[in-house]
């Protein structure tokens, strides 16, 4: 079972510690590749660079011709 608590939260010590919880908007950059938006430190969906490397392979499309 858990133990009580040792001394009471005031009112503000509560309210800054919830203060962080809210929801943050995100930090949305422009790719300097290929122009998309792209989330920051993150490497671009659309070209696969992440600072002006190629980090992935980028989608390319395939076409199979069966014979």
């Amino acid at each position: 079972m858990p133990h009580e608590p040792k001394k009471r939260h005031s009112k503000s010590a509560k309210r800054i510690r919830r203060g962080s919880i809210s929801l943050k908007a995100a930090n949305i950059i422009i790719c300097a590749n290929c122009n998309a938006k792209t989330l920051a430190h993150m490497a671009c969906r659309s070209c696969g660079f992440y600072s002006g490397k190629a980090v992935t392979n980028s989608k390319q499309q395939v076409t199979v011709t069966k014979t």
